[in-house]
């Protein structure tokens, strides 16, 4: 579970609700919770929350969209892809190879669950030249990297558009509020919720860009790195293995893909999918 996007998000939401219910009695200062309901305008939220939802819907595809939910999935889970578990697979199977030849290797492909895995020991069960096995994966890296930067990218475009629409409620207010400013006709008496429109419409916008989609953009940019970086090692330690290198010599060559604390880790752990970095 990624548990400092949960205690973040908790601890802003709270700390921006009790600065909310601060206000001065007396000269001293004092939490009154009632004054949340200040902050709740209906008209906001819909030019605010509706606006910037319709205009994501509008600019991206369906296909991408229904695949909201796993995206969430995704950012919450930031145990999925695990380095040390690739980089001792790889070993194994090198030590595999190295005793039985190449073709021993196809039972192993079999086991994996994680499909770019399999087909990349797959390409070099089948005897591919190394370069074509290295420009299929790396291509597949690539094409991969990019779905998910059009991903990040659509809550990057919500983040933008909601301090707009943020602006745009505050126009709406502030116009509201003049053409009804005719004081014989008592239009005074609707300033104050023109105005409260006019300025909750860009606190919303700034809670929608900073506190919602920034974060769910910067945590889905975090699991791509961690994806492409698996990926990176199980193309290194596949050439490798096809080449016939030493399995002692292949660790330590994809160990350099991590940092020296994570390599140290390595050698206390044992198996990469029981270490806890």
């Amino acid at each position: 579970m990624n548990i400092t996007y949960l205690i973040g998000s908790v601890l802003a939401t709270g700390f921006i609700m009790l600065g909310m219910m601060f206000t001065s009695v007396n000269g001293a200062m004092t939490v009154v919770p009632s004054q949340l309901i200040n902050f709740f305008d209906p008209s906001s939220i819909m030019i605010t929350v509706g606006c910037t939802l319709a205009v994501v819907i509008a600019s991206f595809p369906a296909k991408m969209l229904k695949s909201m939910p796993k995206h969430f999935k995704i950012m919450l889970n930031t145990k999925k892809f695990n380095p040390m578990y690739y980089i001792e697979e790889l070993t194994e199977l090198a030590t595999v190879a190295r005793k039985n030849g190449l073709l021993a290797l196809e039972e192993k492909a079999n086991q994996q669950q994680d499909p770019f895995f399999k087909q990349a020991i797959m390409l070099i069960v089948d005897a591919n030249d190394p370069d074509k096995v290295r420009g299929i994966l790396n291509n597949d890296i690539e094409c991969m990297s990019c779905r998910h930067d059009d991903v990040a990218g659509m809550y990057e475009k919500a983040s933008s558009v909601a301090p707009a629409f943020g602006m745009v409620g505050t126009l709406v207010g502030l116009i509201n509020m003049l053409k009804n400013m005719n004081m014989d006709a008592g239009g005074s008496s609707s300033i104050g919720t023109d105005m409260g429109t006019a300025l909750i419409t860009t606190l919303y916008g700034c809670i929608l860009a900073h506190m919602v989609f920034n974060p769910i953009a910067s945590n889905l940019r975090s699991r791509d790195e961690e994806e492409v970086l698996c990926k990176m090692i199980i193309v290194e330690g596949i050439t490798s293995i096809q080449a016939g290198e030493n399995p002692k010599f292949l660790k330590e060559k994809l160990l350099t893909f991590m940092a020296q604390k994570q390599r140290d880790a390595s050698m206390t752990t044992g198996k990469g999918k029981k270490s806890k970095d």
